[in-house]
């Protein structure tokens, strides 16, 4: 239950936010839908189907059809991402971007999992949405080993002993929370234990930066963006 309020909130949360300043700041990587024919008009209508599917997931007699509209959309939002990855291999923020979108369609399978009427469809939903959050955790871990001066610098100067210690010692969570859910031994720990770090790094690095810069863009798309991904890790944890 508070993991479909936490998905289904900041689904909401990013989907009007992104409807109401429409800039580069809070869509993100997304804004690549821009260069679509058409993909302004395109991307309003996926971010209000994230919208309604945000809501719908909330509700229990919603659940399955907030499930696949959120699937639609993240599917959809992690395929923009592939010709970033095409045009800029050697960058690894396009293989971020494509994970983070990848994470939430993660939590929306689960969402079906958890739904489906057939064990045999259920039991091979739970098991792509934890292979795929797997992946995504080895992402993750990548991405704060290229970025680890950047994601350093996030952490709060006031938590001891230092900004370096958490942002390694947060590296290491990362790869140990992948390797526990890709071979699943411990899956449903691993993957509670890593919402609940990323439950926290929205709390303590989004909420701040929201205090102290409340006028920029993105930093609140990245805390809707985290939430979603804290609500889609706990989405694959309550599956399994």
């Amino acid at each position: 239950m508070y993991a479909r309020g936490v998905f289904g909130a900041s689904a909401v949360l990013f989907g009007v936010l992104a409807l109401m300043w429409n800039d580069a700041g809070t869509w993100q990587a997304l804004s690549r839908f821009w260069a679509l024919p058409f993909g302004e008009a395109i991307g309003k209508v996926l971010m209000a189907a994230q919208i309604a599917g945000g809501i719908a997931i909330v509700l229990p007699q919603t659940i399955r059809i907030g499930s696949i509209v959120l699937g639609v959309v993240y599917a959809a939002c992690s395929l923009i991402c592939i010709p970033g990855i095409v045009a800029h291999p050697a960058t690894y923020a396009q293989y971020g971007s494509f994970f983070e979108q990848f994470s939430l369609l993660c939590g929306a399978i689960a969402g079906c999992a958890m739904t489906e009427k057939s064990a045999s469809r259920s039991a091979a939903l739970t098991r792509a949405a934890r292979i795929g959050l797997g992946l995504c955790a080895i992402s993750f871990t990548l991405a704060q080993i290229f970025y680890l001066r950047f994601t350093a610098d996030l952490v709060p100067a006031w938590i001891p002993p230092s900004q370096q210690f958490w942002a390694v010692l947060t590296t290491i969570a990362f790869a140990l929370a992948a390797i526990a859910i890709l071979i699943n031994r411990q899956a449903r720990l691993a993957t509670r234990l890593m919402a609940l770090m990323l439950g926290l790094f929205g709390l303590l690095v989004w909420v701040p930066m929201l205090v102290a810069h409340p006028e920029a863009h993105g930093n609140w798309s990245e805390f809707a963006l985290t939430f979603q991904i804290t609500g889609a890790a706990g989405m694959v944890a309550s599956s399994l």
